[in-house]
């Protein structure tokens, strides 16, 4: 494994690779660094690059509630990674709000991507769903709505890692794991928010039919935050997409899910 900043677009990411970048690329796109475990990194085979966003982790920040850039600019950060160790196209696996920058990635930079995995996620920006697509769980929005004095860290430390907690499926929950994640953001509150107001730009959905790569949707059928239509949906509208529904799990990267992952990317 590799440790490095790297400066794209006028700001520093934090970045991690895996593998030799004579390998075939993989752009793993996650809310951070650390929602891609080191194992699943390495058991994909290939040269993995996992970083942090914009306001995650320990890449470039801005205050809460404040952020300078759009969700375009996030898309362009992780367009640029691949050349950045010399590839000329990635395999692009997207969880979580990460699967929004993804699916932007294969329609506005299709040269770019060999195969899409979307992983929890959905094909709307922040903010309401649309009418077809189910909304978060009343269990996640009574979190979000008694979040904690964003000024207390260890206060904080323990609220996303008691909302991690919910949004997990019914497996054992990983607490260390959470609390890592946690921990590793500079700004905690910059981070859980700052997505939520930035300019999301034009809407994405009804272009997916023009999404023309081999592409795996994988969505738990127990996910509190992207209930499970929204991957239906998603399957649904990208041509040829194929769905892996993985009982019991949450809004979540599913072990049960990485040999299928994996297949995918090795079909290309």
């Amino acid at each position: 494994m590799n440790t490095m900043n790297v400066e794209v677009n006028g700001v520093r990411l934090a970045v991690e690779t895996f593998g030799e970048p004579a390998d075939p690329a993989v752009l793993l796109v996650g809310p951070s660094l650390l929602s891609w475990p080191e194992e699943f990194c390495r058991a994909l085979g290939r040269f993995v690059i996992r970083y942090d966003p914009r306001d995650s982790g320990l890449s470039t920040g801005y205050p809460a509630q404040a952020p300078p850039y759009t969700l375009r600019d996030l898309v362009s950060d992780a367009a640029a990674l691949p050349a950045v160790f010399g590839a000329s196209r990635a395999h692009v696996v997207g969880l979580s709000t990460g699967g929004w920058i993804a699916q932007l990635l294969a329609l506005d930079h299709p040269a770019l991507v060999a195969s899409l995995t979307l992983v929890a996620t959905r094909p709307t920006a922040p903010g309401p769903a649309d009418p077809d697509l189910p909304e978060h769980a009343e269990r996640v929005m009574k979190a979000v709505m008694n979040g904690p004095d964003w000024s207390d860290r260890p206060a904080v430390i323990e609220h996303l890692v008691g909302f991690e907690r919910i949004m997990a499926g019914e497996g054992a929950f990983d607490e260390a794991a959470a609390r890592r994640r946690a921990e590793r953001h500079r700004d905690p509150h910059a981070s859980t928010v700052n997505l939520a107001f930035i300019d999301h730009g034009e809407r994405w959905r009804e272009r997916l039919g023009g999404i023309r790569v081999p592409t795996l949707v994988v969505h738990g059928g127990a996910d509190p935050f992207f209930p499970l239509g929204n991957g239906e949906a998603l399957a649904r509208e990208i041509p040829s997409a194929r769905l892996l529904t993985v009982e019991g799990a949450g809004h979540e990267l599913p072990r049960e899910a990485w040999k299928e992952i994996t297949a995918h990317i090795d079909n290309d």
